[in-house]
């Protein structure tokens, strides 16, 4: 089990580069260090909040687009902002919201439950093995040369990201493209995951306290994978 200080200390490295900031003054990411867990593969209490996040965002679309959402539409705009094109890339939070009328994925514990408060919350939610990071996360605008550790055609490979493009980084490589669209093989969460990163993105009109209360949410169900589930909690923000 990681020592808190150390959680404390890279949460306190952790940064998103000003020129993000210039994209979008109202971007702000609340950072989750969560240690003591034991994750495992899916099971009956994982299986059930996926099924519920799946029937509240049914209820939440009624007959409306997704990318009718206010949330999911504030991060097509930050999208265009870079250059990317929604409709071809689209925010992690979109991608799963167009996947409940077949049915979300169930993948393990951890992933399961931050894919069901990524959906509950309608916002951007990723998780990482932060045993896995080389160095402080941070969020920057890219220079091309970066390594991203990808899977192709069934096969490991190593991709690059675009000139500008907004990017989760640690002193590897890329951790997470396009802001939060598709992470990196490296530091992906497995069933023998003790020590994760969760990135809980929000924009305007997300408040502060509602980023909170997803976070708050999460920790619930973490907190049940393990009797001494702790975790350290650092919001990144403009001002």
């Amino acid at each position: 089990m990681a020592d808190p200080a150390k959680l404390e200390a890279f949460l306190a490295g952790a940064h998103v580069e000003a020129a993000v900031f210039e994209l979008r003054r109202d971007y702000r990411a609340l950072l989750l260090a969560v240690d003591g867990i034991h994750a495992g593969p899916t099971d009956e209490a994982s299986d059930a909040l996926v099924s519920a996040a799946e029937k509240a965002a049914r209820e939440a679309l009624g007959d409306q687009q997704i990318d009718a959402l206010p949330h999911v539409a504030a991060w097509r705009d930050a999208y265009r902002a870079f250059g990317a094109k929604p409709q071809r890339t689209r925010n992690s939070l979109e991608a799963l919201l167009r996947r409940v009328s077949s049915g979300l994925p169930r993948v393990n514990r951890l992933t399961d439950i931050y894919n069901a408060i990524s959906v509950l919350h309608q916002l951007p939610c990723g998780g990482e093995d932060l045993t896995c990071y080389v160095g402080v996360p941070r969020l920057i605008r890219a220079s091309g040369e970066e390594p991203f550790d990808a899977r192709a055609d069934g096969m490991a490979v190593i991709e690059h990201p675009e000139s500008g493009e907004v990017v989760w980084c640690d002193d590897a490589g890329v951790t997470c493209r396009r802001w939060n669209w598709r992470q990196a093989r490296r530091t992906q969460l497995r069933e023998d995951t003790t020590t994760a990163l969760f990135v809980l993105d929000a924009l305007d009109p997300m408040t502060d306290e509602e980023l909170h209360v997803a976070a708050d949410d999460l920790m619930v169900h973490l907190r049940r994978l393990g009797p001494h589930v702790r975790a350290v909690r650092r919001l990144l923000a403009a001002t």
